[in-house]
């Protein structure tokens, strides 16, 4: 072989390497909730950077930790988005696969809301009543033990309530609203009752079965929607008897077609979400895999927007389309920690947020 063509194959095989070792656009993936508000930071970042707009898919926050955990190739996302805080099991996956160094962030708050169509009488529920609606096994009337779940209608459960099918559209196992729901709603409401608790203390098997209290019907009553959140208020414009869970962002955005039904009396809005009053409210967050940032040089002033008052301060662009600001001492906080690119410990996973 010449010298020229040896050059010439010692350039390809560089170039192939540089092409495999780094990247310019972002990946990322997780959350359905805070996917709208990615997706916002992302366009932002291509339409006002050197830099190609990231890809941002929403695969649900549990698919996001796996594909994120995945390991530390370039083929795997780079941040991940949720709408839950990382489980410890995931942090541990992590772990495992070598993806030792992330850190959190914390974006705002955001509240569940539960929503029917706009056409419909105003709608008041209780959190007790709202995960008897949706639980797999209640209460039997005696209290003695549990029962499947035998109601089908909403006055079923409470004379007061409408003579309405209980029909309710959700977000599927893998989604970090379905487990904020279930841990705000259900597990608030069941820890509390002694039939649950009393099965928790005598059986080791059934602490097992029912998964800290939130075994979700099965029965067609509530039907997994997938996590496309927009597939929801479809659902809730062609059957005006059903409710759907999603995000208060897509409350927002779909408010001339969906309204929040008010629960324990207490509207979502976002002075009730931010200040907790609201009581199904939960932080956003993402996480950084600190270990692409030199392949993948771009990560690092996308999270610096990310995080700017212009996209998750008061009045900012994230807020228009949904996101409850952080007080300022906490976005302070937070956003100190990001830039310092805290690594995430176990320890702080039982912290509270």
């Amino acid at each position: 072989m010449s010298i020229k063509k040896t050059s010439l194959a010692l350039l390809a095989s560089a170039t192939l390497t540089m092409s495999l070792s780094a990247r310019d656009q972002i990946k990322i993936v997780g959350s359905s909730t805070v996917y709208p508000f990615s997706s916002s930071v992302a366009e932002e970042f291509g339409a006002t950077t050197k830099f190609p707009t990231p890809v941002v898919e929403s695969t649900g926050s549990g698919g996001g930790m796996k594909l994120f955990c995945a390991g530390n190739d370039l083929n795997t996302p780079d941040i991940t988005n949720a709408s839950r805080r990382m489980k410890t099991k995931e942090f541990k996956m992590c772990q495992e696969n070598g993806v030792t160094d992330i850190t959190e962030s914390v974006i705002g708050y955001d509240g569940i809301a539960f929503s029917q169509s706009i056409s419909n009488a105003p709608f008041n529920i209780s959190k007790k009543n709202l995960a008897l609606a949706v639980a797999k096994e209640v209460p039997s009337k005696d209290g003695k033990s549990l029962i499947a779940n035998p109601y089908k209608k909403w006055s079923d459960i409470d004379a007061s309530l409408p003579n309405r099918e209980i029909i309710v559209y959700g977000p599927p196992k893998s989604s970090g609203t379905r487990d904020a729901f279930e841990e705000l709603v259900m597990q608030s409401i069941f820890k509390k009752m002694a039939l649950y608790t009393d099965l928790y203390k005598a059986d080791k098997k059934a602490n097992k079965k029912y998964k800290k209290y939130s075994i979700v019907r099965t029965d067609g009553v509530y039907v997994e929607s997938g996590e496309n959140d927009n597939l929801i208020v479809q659902k809730l414009e062609k059957n005006k008897a059903a409710f759907g869970v999603f995000g208060f962002s897509f409350l927002v955005e779909n408010d001339d077609k969906v309204q929040g039904a008010t629960i324990d009396g207490v509207e979502p809005t976002p002075e009730n979400i931010s200040s907790s009053k609201y009581p199904v409210s939960r932080s956003l967050f993402f996480y950084i895999k600190n270990s692409h940032s030199k392949e993948v040089p771009a990560m690092n002033k996308y999270v610096d927007l990310f995080m700017s008052e212009k996209m998750i301060g008061e009045d900012s662009i994230l807020g228009e389309i949904g996101l409850i600001a952080l007080p300022t001492e906490a976005r302070n906080k937070i956003r100190e920690s990001v830039s310092k690119r805290s690594k995430l410990t176990l320890a702080d996973l039982s912290a509270k947020h």
